[in-house]
């Protein structure tokens, strides 16, 4: 288990907003490492896009200049084996713990050995977890 920091981003829901962040950071040499986007709303018109990068410091500093609205948060990463029931075994462990989610994430190449999951829970929670 790491403890990472993960960037939720707010953004517009229309063609390109993603591709305009992820130009940003590639610009300012910022490597993405775990990326998810949601749409809110009945409308639809507004979204988040949750991110985890190589260099929190580069990537703050470049989504302050070019102006966006973010909240970082720290999240927990851990590597799973890449196999049926894996994550099925870490979420149980968080919840007979008490850890209730705040937001997840996670992904695996195929034909891969490892899986990545990546969580964030509440403040009073995090003592918990641990």
């Amino acid at each position: 288990m790491a403890k990472i920091k993960q960037f939720t981003i707010s953004v517009e829901n229309r063609p390109g907003t993603v591709a305009e962040i992820a130009r940003t950071l590639g610009s300012a040499k910022v490597n993405i490492l775990a990326l998810l986007g949601t749409v809110q709303g009945a409308q639809g018109t507004t979204g988040t896009v949750e991110l985890v990068v190589e260099d929190a410091r580069r990537a703050r500093k470049t989504l302050d200049a070019a102006g966006l609205t973010y909240k970082e948060t720290t999240a927990e990463e851990h590597e799973l084996p890449n196999k049926p029931g894996a994550l099925a075994e870490c979420l149980d462990k968080l919840a007979a713990k008490g850890v209730n989610l705040n937001s997840i994430h996670a992904t695996a190449a195929k034909g891969g050995k490892k899986a990545v999951v990546v969580y964030t829970i509440a403040a009073e929670e995090k003592v918990a977890a641990a």
